[in-house]
């Protein structure tokens, strides 16, 4: 895989590219010619990581799914350290910006930074930084849509009515960035796990969202 040739590709909106790219990918997934085990966000997706290569990095991820186990203590506001050009292969994703205000009135919110292990924990820290959140404009990609997000912009994730959902994602992480994400004003500091499916789950995710790939939209 080709992750300059894919950053293109999304550039141009060139869909029927990107999704042959993603079939492939899930194809030899499915049929064990790869060996990768999909991972459970604790956002409440499986991602299935295909391409790791320095600072970049490409995933299939996978929304309402059986395997997706959300983590009731991970913070649904957060922001990335790289920037993220996703495509819809199928279903329908939200994706609602969040203001962020330092100072200027009674903060709401802490800022944590998410500093991940290898080993698929990731470690939530406290800082100092008190700040006001309020939701901004909400913007939904249907299939074969692609949208940006650069880093450090604070959002939530949306999957509208819970439908079956896919994208493929890009991503370059930025030098000097962190992950962050927003939690109350007295939590502590926590851990999460994102633990790891077996090679007969990860098979199964794949093959059935090979399946829903060429299913025509309702």
């Amino acid at each position: 895989m080709d992750y300059p040739a894919l950053e293109r590709a999304a550039r141009r909106h060139a869909t029927a590219e990107l999704i042959r790219h993603a079939t492939a990918e899930l194809d030899g997934i499915a049929s064990g010619r790869r060996a990768l085990r999909a991972v459970r966000h604790p956002l409440g997706f499986v991602c299935l990581p295909v391409l790791r290569e320095g600072g970049d990095g490409v995933c299939v991820h996978v929304f309402s799914t059986p395997e997706a186990e959300p983590d009731r203590a991970a913070a649904q506001v957060h922001c990335h350290s790289w920037d993220l050009t996703s495509t819809v292969l199928y279903g329908r994703l939200g994706n609602r910006r969040v203001h962020i205000e330092d100072g200027g009135g009674e903060p709401t919110h802490r800022v944590f930074e998410v500093l991940s292990d290898p080993s698929g924990v990731d470690e939530l820290r406290p800082t100092r930084r008190l700040v006001r959140c309020r939701s901004g404009a909400e913007h939904t990609s249907g299939p074969g849509q692609t949208y940006a997000l650069p880093a450090g912009e604070f959002h939530t994730t949306v999957v509208p009515d819970d439908r079956p959902t896919a994208t493929l994602v890009l991503g370059r992480t930025l030098p000097g960035r962190v992950d962050l994400s927003l939690g109350p004003l007295s939590a502590p500091g926590h851990r999460v796990v994102r633990s790891t499916c077996d090679a007969t789950q990860t098979a199964r995710i794949a093959r059935a969202a090979l399946r829903r790939i060429h299913e025509p939209e309702p």
